[in-house]
């Protein structure tokens, strides 16, 4: 299967995986829970996430079919499950932050990706240097987004018992 055919399976699968766990759980401005928490100055206005995380998805998606395409490459196997993890914990930072309130846990958990995206990312470089340049923004974006979870928990200790929390999903 070329290139191309693989980006048209993943990228909108990646999207589909990513979008299904920002609507599992209220999050944002739809989030009664997290508009009550005090946060940090360097916090973007909520329309920057949706677009954010869609542009990164579409991007880690590219690098991801590239490493796909690559058949045969040594290592290929080992890229693709890295990246499997990283994201599988990406998806349940979501549920974990702004369902379940954990926000120590969600940082812990936010590490482990950024960990695990920084070891895909070089397996990545050692099949396609292209795959690696498009991790590099999603590193940048965890990087900021475990800043702000950290900041969040700093001036939140309470941050779990701040509101009831109700478990309701926003799948339709």
């Amino acid at each position: 299967m070329s290139f191309l055919r693989w980006a048209i399976v993943i990228v909108p699968l990646i999207l589909l995986l990513g979008f299904g766990s920002g609507r599992s759980v209220p999050s944002g401005a739809d989030n009664g829970w997290y508009r009550a928490l005090a946060k940090p100055e360097l916090t973007p206005p909520g329309w920057v996430f949706p677009v954010a995380w869609t542009t990164l998805y579409i991007l880690i998606g590219l690098a991801l079919a590239m490493i796909v395409h690559a058949r045969g490459a040594k290592g290929r196997g080992a890229a693709i499950g890295l990246f499997v993890g990283q994201f599988a914990l990406n998806l349940a930072w979501t549920p974990l932050f702004f369902g379940a309130h954990k926000v120590g846990l969600a940082l812990f958990v936010i590490i482990a990706i950024l960990l695990l995206s920084i070891a895909t990312t070089v397996v990545f470089s050692r099949i396609r240097k292209g795959a690696a340049w498009l991790m590099l923004p999603y590193l940048v974006w965890l990087s900021f987004a475990g800043v702000l979870n950290w900041r969040i928990g700093q001036l939140n200790p309470d941050a779990e018992r701040l509101v009831p929390g109700a478990q309701t999903s926003q799948m339709l």
